[in-house]
């Protein structure tokens, strides 16, 4: 039986090598040739660490940073600190999507480069039918989304959320600074917020998430990072000191956090085609390959004939939804905390305290993060 997974991220690969490892034919269709750099925040919590070396992909050969604090500032420059539960690594996505697309290939998964233009479900004959850009044409017995934010099959699919313009745009750079390797930093300023932790070869991943409307009024990016992100001195003294990379930022539109169906037209989605959390609140990374392996497992049952297709897709759709369905309400809820000039300084740093849920906490004690905004002592 043939999987096509459409996408090549990390949910996307990381459910390539699942299945693969259990036995299965799997195509993979990413429209980007690898290696290429992906607008994240490239941290992921410990809490991952058990299944990649489980798919025999333990990234450790990749010498990524290890990272065992967070510091959250206001935008005044308040400062607090939390731990990280079991703490995380830093690695770039350009090195991390390679380096499990290089294994993909090597465990048998065929990997197309190609965009999927139109996906239809037969029902006669319970397979799929996806026709690529350039004409050729896929059928498979199961269909995977994992290509990300936003694309042109979420229009295909009559997405309710693809119809909605959402206010958030993401930006993202490589740099050198004098940084404690152990440190993630989460900096606030108005109308949003910046990542910067470190990766491999003594480089940091420096991300921000603002508005289009933030933007708009200052014209560009630079104008904008000196007018509204300078205003926090943690940030002044990025700008000010680091030696940034590349000349010009990955940046991203059109981020929505709205809710997303796990399953569409007898789609299964993964990763952020199925709901992107945000940032603050994060670790989209580790959710994505939760995700993976939550979709890994329910495809095999159906390939064993262990559940038919109305089973898988309601299963799937239920299981996804308990995994990740609170915390995705709970970002967006929070994510409205941040950024606004209402809120007092007094006030901030209690509520910056809750961005510690990026510690693998969650996923053990999903309900007591909450009251992380009620906790912590000022730095």
């Amino acid at each position: 039986m043939s999987i096509l997974i459409i996408g090549g991220g990390l949910a996307g690969l990381a459910a390539a090598l699942d299945l693969a490892g259990r036995g299965l034919a799997v195509t993979l269709v990413e429209r980007k040739q690898y290696p290429f750099h992906r607008v994240c925040g490239e941290y992921i919590s410990n809490e991952v660490l058990p299944y990649l070396r489980r798919l025999g992909a333990d990234p450790a050969v990749l010498r990524p940073a290890r990272i065992e604090q967070l510091l959250v500032s206001s935008p005044a420059g308040r400062v607090v600190r939390a731990p990280l539960g079991l703490g995380g690594f830093g690695i770039s996505r350009y090195q991390l999507d390679f380096f499990l697309y290089q294994l993909a290939l090597e465990r048998g998964v065929q990997v197309e480069t190609a965009t999927v233009a139109d996906i239809v479900f037969d029902a006669a004959t319970s397979t799929h039918r996806a026709t690529l850009a350039d004409g050729r044409t896929l059928t498979a017995q199961v269909v995977l989304g994992a290509y990300g934010k936003r694309a042109n099959l979420d229009r295909q699919l009559n997405r309710p959320f693809f119809r909605q313009r959402s206010p958030y745009l993401a930006v993202k750079y490589h740099l050198r600074y004098d940084f404690p390797r152990h440190l993630i930093a989460l900096h606030n300023f108005a109308d949003g917020y910046a990542g910067l932790s470190a990766i491999e070869d003594d480089k940091y991943c420096f991300c921000y998430l603002t508005t289009r409307q933030n933007l708009k009024q200052h014209g560009t990016i630079p104008a904008l990072e000196t007018a509204v992100l300078a205003r926090n001195p943690f940030l002044a003294r990025v700008f000010g000191q680091a030696e940034f990379l590349y000349p010009q930022p990955e940046v991203i539109n059109e981020i929505s956090f709205a809710p997303k169906a796990p399953v569409e037209n007898h789609v299964l989605m993964c990763g952020d085609a199925a709901g992107l959390i945000t940032p603050l609140c994060g670790n989209g990374m580790a959710m994505a390959l939760h995700g993976a392996a939550l979709a890994a497992e329910h495809i095999h049952a159906f390939v064993r004939g262990d559940v038919g297709r109305p089973e898988l897709e309601s299963c799937y759709r239920q299981a996804w939804q308990r995994q990740f369905g609170s915390r995705l309400r709970v970002g967006r809820t929070v994510q409205r905390l941040f950024g606004r000039p209402v809120m007092s300084e007094a006030g901030y740093w209690r509520a910056a305290l809750l961005a510690s849920c990026r510690a693998d906490t969650y996923w053990r004690h999903p309900r007591p993060t909450v009251l992380i905004l009620f906790q912590g002592t000022r730095a």
